[in-house]
């Protein structure tokens, strides 16, 4: 893993996503650097983010016709994600409570590096509306 050179700009969007479990759009980080750092750009604030993924340091969640979201990735947090079609709220699902990769199933010798599942459902909110 590379790191990415560190400026007080990518250090405030890792606060930020740090400091988050909503995954965050960009938009949503940016206005929450501005906090911190007033002048800080749009353009800014997708730079880190595009770095910080790159880096490994963050997950986007990409969904089509949506802004991407971002995900920080904290040591030993591993999870997948649990979407809701309504509100677009995400939610954490830990990696312990799904079924182990179904390595049968894959071409042989194929190497698995990473695994991103969705659930995609109705957040219990919204089911109630």
């Amino acid at each position: 893993m590379t790191m990415v050179r560190q400026t007080k700009q990518r250090a405030a969007v890792i606060e930020v996503l740090q400091a988050s479990r909503a995954h965050p759009d960009a938009a949503q980080v940016h206005a929450q650097v501005r906090e911190k750092l007033p002048s800080v750009s749009l353009g800014t604030v997708y730079r880190a983010l595009d770095a910080l993924v790159r880096d490994g340091m963050v997950t986007p969640i990409e969904r089509v016709g949506q802004a991407t979201r971002y995900d920080y990735r904290r040591e030993g947090d591993d999870h997948h994600h649990a979407v809701c079609r309504t509100c677009g709220a995400i939610f954490d699902v830990p990696v312990s409570s799904v079924p182990p990769i179904p390595h049968a199933h894959l071409p042989a010798g194929f190497q698995v590096t990473d695994v991103r599942l969705e659930f995609m459902g109705v957040c219990p909110s919204c089911a109630r509306n």
